[in-house]
């Protein structure tokens, strides 16, 4: 399981959730601009008691098991076992080995549930500073990650969308996050971004994971510092 902290701004998501904020553009041959980070516009403080669901005026579940394009073997719900304030000012999402409802995947009959939280629906905005303060789960076959997709997504698909990973960390690198921008013609293996790892694993304490978006580059952080990358997008 793991968890997201009360300071939760802008933008957030959980478990390989979605976060909506807009159609990512790349301006070709345009002059560089810059987009100051402006007031906070969205936040959750998770600051709930214990037991209590998310908030639904500000996020939305995907529902299902049909491997999401990853092949993932998880059930996704809405559940508060999936899914809960701990009391403390988190918000705890847990993945089970169980399957209380006969749940079916792609694969057949469902070993694991799990939650994917997003803001589709609920807020969308293009530019500025998205992050999240989450301690990740550990182990072979976890991939948790924060990240945002184009509001259109709905109707062009991906990754005519844009996606911006904010966060992603693969569970044979404990000790790496990645950060990737995709596109037309720049998705899955081929997107643009870059990496950092550090000399502990992640899953060990909270870490803020941020990104800073404007019109011609995307930056990203851990913990403040600069995440190398060929983000460049003018």
């Amino acid at each position: 399981m793991y968890a997201f902290s009360r300071r939760l701004r802008r933008a957030a998501a959980g478990l390989a959730a979605a976060v909506v904020a807009s159609v990512l553009v790349l301006p070709v041959n345009s002059a560089p601009a810059t987009a100051a980070i402006g007031g906070l516009t969205w936040q959750d403080e998770f600051n709930a008691p214990s037991g209590t669901p998310v908030d639904q005026s500000k996020w939305r579940f995907d529902i299902g098991g049909h491997g999401w394009g990853n092949n993932e073997r998880q059930y996704y719900t809405n559940s508060t076992s999936n899914a809960v304030h701990d009391g403390q000012g988190n918000l705890v999402i847990t993945a089970r080995r169980d399957n209380p409802a006969n749940y079916q995947c792609h694969y057949g009959r469902c070993e694991y549930t799990s939650a994917r939280l997003l803001t589709a629906a609920t807020f969308s905005q293009a530019y500025g500073r998205f992050e999240a303060r989450i301690k990740i789960p550990r182990g072979q076959g976890i991939w948790p990650a924060f990240w945002m997709l184009g509001n259109n997504f709905g109707s062009v698909g991906w990754p005519a969308s844009g996606e911006i990973d904010i966060m992603e960390n693969i569970g044979r690198e404990p000790n790496t996050v990645h950060g990737t921008v995709h596109g037309p013609g720049y998705s899955g293996g081929g997107g643009i971004g870059g990496s950092r790892t550090i000399g502990q694993p992640l899953a060990d304490a909270f870490h803020t994971y941020r990104v800073d978006w404007e019109p011609n580059i995307i930056r990203w952080y851990l913990d403040g510092t600069g995440i190398p990358s060929d983000s460049h997008l003018n």
